[in-house]
Parts: C-alpha cells; structure tokens; sequence
C-alpha cells in the first residue's frame, strides 16, 4: 500500500505550498495521522526554521519534530554531492522518511526550491529521491510569463524526466495560469499526456502572488510607525506618490501599497483620508522614504484616525525602495492564516480532488527495489535479531576495517579468528577505531574450543577415514574452525573467502552442515545493485553445469530468497533462446528447468529458456515475447551454467558500477557465505549482514 506522495516542481516560484496545504487538507479528511517531510530545505538564517516546515507543522497541528521534518540544508546537500558522497544523502533521506513512515498513516513530501545555483541538479535529485522513496508524484508547473507551447514543452519534459526513471506521475497542476486561458491548457496539456494523469489548472491570484506587508518590511528593511496589527494585509500594485494629491488619488487602486518620501505629508494624509473614503479602494499599507521624521502634529493626527493602515518608515529613497519592492517574493507563513485559507480554497476550487483522491488510494506501489532502498532495508531486517557472525581471517586489513564499520552501526555481534597481537598491531596501522568489548578475538590453536572441536570433526568423519590427529591438523585452519562454531551454535553465521578459495572456504560446510531437508544442491546468488533496481543473479559461484533439476532448485532457492528480502520475484532461466524457438541440449535443459519449477511451485512467475535481453529490457521482452509476464521485466536471473553466471555478473559489474553483495550460499543448514577474493570493504560489511538475516531462519 502507498502511504505517501511527491510534489515536485518543474522550477522556481512553480507554487508547491499551495499544493502542499491543499493535498495536507484532502489527506487529513481521509487519515488520522498525516505527516509531513522535506528532503532538501533552504539555508535558514541562524535559530530561524524552514518558512515552509513551520507553516505546514503549525498550521495543521503535527506532531513531528522540527528535525525530523527534513534530512539536509542546501549547503549540506551541495557539500556532500562536491565530496561525491549521494549515496550517504539518499540514505540518510530514506532514514528519515522510513521514521516518519512508522508514525503516520500517510505522508506529504514536499520537493526542492530551485532557488539558488544548485538547481541544474535539483530535477535529477528530485527524480532519484522519489524512486528510491518508491512513491508517486505530483508536478506543479507555473506559468507565469509562458507561452502556451512553451509552457506544455517544459510540462512534457518534466514528465518524462520522472517517467524515464520508472517514476510514476499521478498528477499535473499548471498554476498560476490566467483564468480565461485555463479550458485551452486543459485540452493541451491532457492531449500530450497520457489519459491515466489527472490534469489540472489554478489561476493566478494576485493576493497570492503578491507579498504581505510583513515581506515588504523585511524586504525593505524598515520599521513599523503604526498598524503593526495589520501586516500580514495582502498587497496589490505600487503605487509612488510624486505628484499634486488630487491628481494622485486618482491613481488608487484596491490593496494598493503607496510609497512616498516622508516629507509629503498632503499624499500620506490624503491617502488614508481616502482609505477611509467609500468614494476611493482600500489602501494595503504606505510606505515613507528618505529616512524624514514625521511632525508631531502628522503624528498626532494619525493616532486619532478610527482606521489606520500600516505606514512604513524607510532610511532608502523612493526609487531604490521601489525598486526592492518588485523583487520581493510572496511566501506563505504561519501567522497568516488568511493566506493558507485563501490556498487551500483555490486548492479545493480548481483541482479535481476527487479524482485526486481515487487516483491516491489506488495507486499500487511499485515492486522495484532500488539498490539504497534494499541496503536500507538491510539493515532494518539485521536489527530485528541480533545475531552473531564469526570472521575467520583476521589478518587481512580489509576484513577489521569492515568489522570497525560494523560495531559502529552496532547491529551484529562479531568473533575475529587470528593472532589478537597481530591484530592489535594492524588496526594501530590502519589508524582506525576497534572496541575489543565488541568484537571477541578468537586464536584457534590457542583456544578453549580446539580440542571439543577436534574430537567434534573426528566423530563426524571417522567413517570418511579421518583419524583424531587429522582432525587437529584440520581445526587449525580458521575455515574448519570456523565452521566448527557455526555447527555448535556459538555463532549463528560465517563469512569468509576473502583471503581463502571458494573451494577451502564451502568445504567444511558441505562436509559437516550439510543442506537443508529437501534440498539438493548449494548454491549461490549475488545482489546485483544496478542503477536504478536490484536483480538477483544465480548460480554465479557453485555449480559448473547444473542439471535441469538442480537448475530447477537454484531457480526456487532463489526465489525464496528474494521473496525473504523484500524483491518480488520475476524469474527467467536464461539461455541463447527465447520461447520455443531455439533447439539443442542446453536449451532443452533450460526448458526441462522451467517445467520442473511450474509443477513444483506454481506460486511464482517464471519465463525460460529466455535472453537476457528479453529478460531485462520490456522493449525487447514485448517483442520476443508478448504475452510474458517476466519478459522485459525479470529481476531473478537464473544463467545455464558457471561460466555464464560468473563471467556475466562480472561483466555487468565492472561495466556499469553496479555493487554486487555476494555470493550468498543457499541451501546450507546454517548460513556460511563466501566472499570473492577481490572484494571490497563494502562487500564484506554487506555479505555479514546478509548472513545475519539468514541466520534469523
């Protein structure tokens, strides 16, 4: 179920708070708990909070700390993306969201400002944080200033910028658009867009548009002489007082703010005579320049007015102030409540809220799995069962690095096989920070355990011709030892490989864990962590040349595992072919597989034999085969063979920079996973927390 929506504008000054305010409304007539949350905020001045936080937080009564409310500044952002650290800000912003998930029943994300240079990324960063949200959008363009072709271009590329990345755009509002034009923007815009988005237009409103009287003064840098009980007045046009008052008033118009050096006393009183007049429009507010004290007599004067408007003292002249003036910008805030009426009235007048509101609750979200959302929810699983991994190659730098990483996030316990002198000697090397409370330091020769675990391996494998000295021989290698400690149960899980063979890391695994009951074969899969999705690849690391009925069992291991880390799986047994048109005894091996899993396990969907272009790219998969559930949108890719699986998992690694957190061993009793011997820090930090999530059964 989708519990949350995006609003994202296509520019600057597009008008997403009224969006905000009136979506905040809708939702709350239809949920409890409606929250709120801001990836990206504006620079706030120091001890002041986000205008856009503030208002919505205030106005609406919710129960959300200011911090929680949003995850970076703009010069946070933008030092991250310098240091080319996204990946630390799309999970930080999944972090925050995810918290505020658990507390309401739905959310309000409210997209990036384009307000200052960073805004040649801001579209980009909207598209990659509502992907890896995995919610819908809203696109709010504003027209002010456009020509219609113009406006409708820019609308179409905003939308498909969301929809090439496999962003769903529910919705369109075309704001700020004169109202006589909106029937015509309606046609055009829903006749570039597909049927499925609900096209809408709000006209622009001056009252909106135009900055209260406590903007102006901010923006002006002046002070209040009177009315300061009416400044959040809306404002109409400026108007400059310079000439003869009775030729003046006839330039009044309603909500007008007229500015005027301060020692024209005929314009300020003649101008709130007129405020006052049923013969001439009401006054917004007057503002004085040149830095003039008013006379006492003017002052006093104006005390005894029944009606006043707040008058504006200025040190600026009247041309520079007026020229401020035009380059102030309207805000909607907390204390005027006028203006979030106003919002949400134009909100409820000109959107289709029904329609809004049916195409909310049915959207069905999306079961792609991007890679930040799946090593989010990583280490949410890691953290429902604390688990305890043991570490057997203590003297490769890699292995206590990743181990540092993994007590900082505190979610695993560890055991370390080697020389704790050693290791003392290469983490004082490495510079980096280990608390040995966390992490016990195991020395097998030396330990407590070696002679119960000898005399264990002797028992289990006296009938392979293994002999008591034997099995000491063997229980000081840290694999058996190891794996000793997973089959006793002081541990729950292994990772090794990354110093040490597949072969010598499996091996006493395969000799004395055994497989699960009802399974055949161990096999393994990787994580591939593409761009934009996450597939599972299998078997890339085990079996050379797997039967029909092993591939077959590899196929559903796979399946089980994907299922159980959140990834419904789409399977396709990969082969040169595709459908029945290819022949031979590799490809007949494939289609035996694919047979075997439909009897076997009707639940999943699968597709063999099958390209892997036909799997991945809907393009090609739509042509090749139409009438596939799994064609073009595979993400359990299941290869004919070793050669192939390894050489491709390889291949689509290193040429497009995918992660790949693997291999992980299926079919094992008790999880033991290999690591390759190239990998990475982030691989070893990855493939224990994998490993602690299997050992949760």
């Amino acid at each position: 179920m989708n519990k949350a929506i995006y609003i994202a504008a296509s520019e600057t000054n597009s008008g997403k708070s009224m969006l905000t305010l009136g979506l905040m409304q809708l939702q709350l007539r239809n949920h409890p708990k409606v929250g709120y949350f801001r990836p990206i905020i504006d620079n706030p001045d120091m001890g002041i909070k986000d205008n856009h936080i503030n208002t919505v937080l205030t106005y609406f009564n919710l129960s959300i700390d200011y911090e929680d409310s949003y995850a970076y500044t703009r010069s946070e952002l933008v030092n991250k993306i310098n240091q080319g650290e996204e990946d630390e800000v799309i999970n930080k912003i999944i972090e925050k969201y995810k918290k505020l998930e658990e507390k309401f029943d739905y959310i309000i994300i409210e997209g990036s400002d384009f307000s200052d240079h960073a805004a040649i990324i801001e579209m980009d960063l909207n598209i990659l944080i509502a992907k890896n949200l995995g919610v819908p959008v809203i696109i709010v363009s504003g027209g002010n200033g456009k020509s219609l072709l113009d406006f409708i271009q820019g609308l179409r590329l905003t939308y498909d910028s969301f929809t090439n990345k496999d962003v769903e755009v529910i919705a369109v509002v075309a704001n700020k658009v004169q109202e006589k034009n909106i029937p015509i923007i309606l046609q055009k815009v829903g006749a570039s867009l597909p049927k499925s988005v609900s096209i809408n237009a709000i006209p622009v409103d001056n009252k909106l548009n135009n900055p209260s009287i406590k903007e102006i003064l901010k923006g002006i840098d002046g002070n209040v002489l009177f009315g300061d009980k009416y400044l959040n007045n809306t404002t109409g046009d400026i108007k400059v007082g310079a000439m003869h008052l009775s030729k003046f008033l006839n330039h009044l118009t309603d909500d007008c703010v007229v500015v005027t050096p301060a020692d024209r006393s005929d314009i300020l009183l003649g101008t709130l005579q007129a405020n006052i007049s049923s013969n001439y429009p009401s006054v917004s507010a007057i503002i004085l320049t040149g830095g003039i004290d008013l006379s006492s007599s003017v002052i006093k004067l104006i005390k005894g007015l029944e009606k006043i408007v707040p008058i504006l003292w200025v040190q600026e002249g009247t041309f520079s102030v007026t020229a401020k003036l035009g380059t102030i910008r309207s805000h909607i805030y907390a204390d005027n409540q006028s203006k979030i009426k106003m919002s949400i009235n134009m909100f409820e007048t000109y959107v289709n809220t029904t329609t809004l509101k049916e195409k909310l609750v049915s959207y069905k979200k999306s079961n792609v799995v991007t890679p930040s959302m799946f090593q989010y929810n990583l280490l949410q699983m890691a953290k429902k069962e604390r688990k305890h991994i043991v570490l057997p190659e203590g003297a490769d730098d890699r292995i206590l690095i990743a181990t540092s990483q993994l007590q900082k996030n505190d979610l695993i316990d560890l055991t370390i096989l080697g020389n704790k002198i050693n290791i003392e000697a290469s983490i004082k090397r490495l510079n980096i920070s280990f608390d040995f409370k966390k992490t016990r330091i195991i020395n097998p020769i030396n330990s407590d355990y070696f002679k119960d675990f000898a005399l264990t391996l002797y028992e289990l494998r006296k009938h392979k011709g293994i002999n008591l000295a034997m099995a000491e021989d063997l229980m000081a290698d840290v694999s058996y030892f190891g794996t000793m400690m997973v089959y006793k149960g002081y541990v729950d899980g292994m990772v090794s490989g990354a110093a040490h063979t597949t072969q010598h890391t499996i091996k006493p695994a395969l000799q004395f864990v055994k497989t699960k009951p009802g399974f055949s074969v161990v096999s393994s899969i990787f994580f591939m962590c593409l761009e934009d999705r996450v597939s599972i690849f299998g078997d890339c690391a085990i079996n050379p040349n797997p039967t029909a009925d092993e591939l077959a069992e590899i196929a559903i291991s796979a399946a089980d595992t994907s299922i159980a880390f959140g990834i419904d799986p789409k399977i396709a047994l990969l082969s040169y072919s595709s459908g029945a048109s290819g022949k031979g005894e590799d490809v007949d091996k494939v289609r035996e597989a694919m047979q075997i899993v439909l009897k076997r396990r009707s639940d999943l969907k699968v597709e063999g034999p099958i390209q892997y272009d036909a799997a991945v790219d809907p393009s090609v998969g739509k042509k090749k085969m139409p009438n596939s559930e799994v064609a073009g949108q595979a993400n359990v890719l299941i290869f004919p063979d070793l050669n192939t699986g390894n050489n491709t998992y390889k291949a689509v690694q290193r040429e497009t920079g995918a992660l790949a957190i693997g291999p992980m061993l299926q079919g094992l009793n008790k999880p033991v996973n290999d690591l390759s011997r190239g990998c990475t820090v982030d691989d070893i930090f990855n493939t224990v927390i994998l490993t602690a999530i299997q050992a949760q059964g």
